[in-house]
């Protein structure tokens, strides 16, 4: 698969990983090399979150931008 997916935000390659239990998406993010995967049941969840909490999801400020 391996595409990339990208706006003036963010940009993320996405692949299928198949050396896990089952299949998942890997995703890296291109600008820190980041990855994660996500399986069935993590992307169901994603779906059928309420809009309001994908929304607090996206804000770079909970998480990206604070010092490790």
């Amino acid at each position: 698969m391996d595409e990339v997916i990208s706006s003036e935000f963010a940009g993320v390659r996405v692949d299928i990983d198949h050396e896990g239990n089952g299949p998942r998406l890997r995703l890296t993010d291109l600008k820190s090399g980041r990855v994660r995967y996500l399986d069935a049941l993590e992307l169901e969840t994603i779906v059928w979150l309420p809009e309001g909490r994908l929304e607090q999801l996206l804000d770079p400020s909970a998480d990206r931008w604070r010092e490790e």
